[in-house]
């Protein structure tokens, strides 16, 4: 019974860090390539952010309307914002992937974090919450993002509670 459980635990030690790699890794790469395609073809997404921040593919309902931002200078900046938070948090996922992969497993599980809790607020707090609610995006038939929004919020969530599993190694505090 012991030399299972011994079994076991070494598994453990030496399969979770090789799903936290490759998880994390899938994210980052995710995210960069979104980051990329947003950089490489900034006209594509900068329609939907227009809309969206207009909402001007929405009901216009007068007790929501006022809430629409028009002005194609802060349509952009937002923009601009978003692309940028975009290839922070896949600098910080590669980072991540790249320590779970060498170590220190504890680094890699705080860098991993941050990156998967950068994109966790930017498709839930910022797509869902704010496009999604704020600027009713649900009722757009054609700037609608809210279904891929709530899959990467979902993955990324799941990518998290499995980096925040123990290794089963002593892991150092830097």
């Amino acid at each position: 019974m012991t030399g299972m459980s011994t079994t076991t635990s070494g598994t453990t030690r030496r399969t979770l860090p090789v799903a936290a790699t490759v998880l994390t890794g899938t994210v980052a790469l995710y995210i960069a390539l979104v980051a990329f395609g947003n950089i490489t073809d900034f006209g594509t997404n900068q329609d939907f952010v227009r809309h969206v921040l207009a909402m001007d593919t929405t009901f216009k309902d007068d007790d929501l309307m006022w809430r629409a931002v028009t002005d194609t200078a802060l349509q952009d900046a937002a923009y601009v914002a978003i692309i940028v938070w975009e290839t922070v948090a896949a600098l910080v996922l590669i980072a991540g992937t790249w320590f779970w992969a060498r170590g220190p497993y504890a680094l890699a599980r705080r860098i991993s974090t941050y990156g998967l809790l950068m994109v966790m607020l930017l498709f839930g707090a910022g797509f869902i919450g704010i496009g999604g609610e704020w600027f009713a995006m649900w009722q757009s038939e054609d700037w609608n993002g809210l279904d891929a929004a709530t899959r990467v919020f979902l993955v990324s969530g799941v990518v998290l509670l499995v980096n925040q599993l123990p290794t089963g190694q002593a892991e150092s505090t830097t």
